[in-house]
């Protein structure tokens, strides 16, 4: 992770994390989003490496750890549990941990795992992902061992650059599976999100991010109820909110709720797919969401931009790979992304498609060099 974690008591609400990095600039912070990172029977094989017995995913972030590094704060949605052997994919996930070190490798600081496969493998597969991804330093929120965890530590409270962002994460459902108690899901419910923004705001952000898994599966328009949703959390206090679950990237929508203001709320409903073995059109990739805060009296938005990014699956010395390629990277000359001609028709479809989509939104162009990483 490109950060080192720093947690000090806050009596009033939730334990804050402080973050701390090579940034110097005490007013601006820049936060990426990735969508939805899954872990497909395919995805484990492709890890796996028969003549050492390990399994290894550092090659899937390859190409965007520049990207994600280079962020202040990278927060992806967990969609899979670390429940342990025996590995499997859809329907109830379990990945090997090794994800969660390369996703770490990568720059990756947050996960938020409210998400209908939080409780694929129950309360051990829950309580084992947490204590994983605790041990291997990372932030994570959504899901919690019990209710005193959920005290402590929820709202997520995270400073950086003396700017302290309040993150909200919240999912539609569990698949119809039932937590175990101790264990506790944060679960879209307009009344425990109320009480959880005003618990948020006893502790004076700078800024409130609401994380929500939500919508309708291969949709790539927003649904109404995720528009009614969206308005209310406005309401109550959310300056930005970004979606996960249709596995296909839906628009990005500017508010203003005042005439003539320049303040104005964001909302991504969905980035789609992050990293899947899902390969139809629309669902082969999705966006990463980089969003820019700037503190001066008040911290608002000063930027934001999204980038599309394509799942390869390339075959090399007879054995697939899963590879995430960044729209802005170029590819056209280079051998070692091992494009064949029908997955750079593929490629271009995919940026075509999601460019058409989001024609409102900036596109992230500049492509870090990976040599200077």
């Amino acid at each position: 992770m490109n950060n080192t974690i720093i947690l000090s008591l806050f009596l009033l609400v939730s334990v804050p994390v402080s973050l701390t990095g090579q940034n110097t600039d005490t007013s601006r912070l820049t936060i990426l989003f990735a969508g939805d990172i899954m872990g497909h029977d395919s995805q484990i094989e492709a890890a796996f490496y028969p003549d050492s017995g390990v399994y290894d995913y550092q090659v899937c972030f390859e190409y965007l750890k520049p990207i994600i590094s280079k962020a202040d704060i990278a927060l992806g949605n967990l969609e899979v549990t670390f429940a342990g052997p025996p590995y499997k994919g859809y329907p109830r996930f379990s990945s090997p941990d090794e994800l969660s070190t390369a996703l770490d490798d990568a720059g990756f600081d947050i996960l938020i795992n409210a998400n209908n496969h939080a409780l694929d493998r129950g309360r051990d597969g829950l309580e084992r992902t947490l204590s994983l991804l605790e041990k291997d330093g990372m932030i994570f929120t959504g899901s919690f061992k019990s209710k005193e965890d959920r005290d402590l530590c929820y709202p997520l409270l995270v400073e950086k650059n003396n700017i302290l962002l309040a993150i909200l994460n919240y999912t539609y459902g569990t698949n119809e599976l039932k937590t175990t108690p101790p264990n506790i899901v944060n679960y879209i419910d307009t009344a425990v999100i109320r009480k959880d923004i005003r618990k948020a705001l006893a502790g004076n952000p700078d800024f409130i991010i609401a994380c929500l898994h939500w919508g309708r599966e291969y949709e790539r328009e927003a649904h109404e109820t995720q528009k009614d949703l969206a308005r209310w959390l406005f309401n109550e206090g959310v300056r930005v909110i970004i979606g996960s679950h249709p596995h296909v990237i839906q628009p990005v929508e500017i508010i203003y709720p005042e005439t003539n203001s320049t303040d104005f709320q964001l909302v991504a409903y969905s980035l789609g797919n992050f990293i899947s073995n899902q390969r139809e059109r629309y669902r082969d990739g999705g966006i990463i969401f980089e969003l820019e805060l700037i503190k001066t009296e008040k911290t608002n938005i000063a930027g934001y931009s999204y980038l599309p990014v394509w799942v390869h699956k390339p075959r090399i010395n007879g054995k697939t790979h899963f590879r995430l390629i960044p729209a802005n990277m170029p590819v056209e000359d280079n051998e070692s992304v091992n494009l064949t001609e029908e997955d750079l028709e593929k490629f271009e479809q995919f940026k075509e498609d999601t460019r058409a989509h989001l024609k409102n939104i900036t596109e992230y162009t500049f492509y870090p060099d990976i040599q200077s990483q």
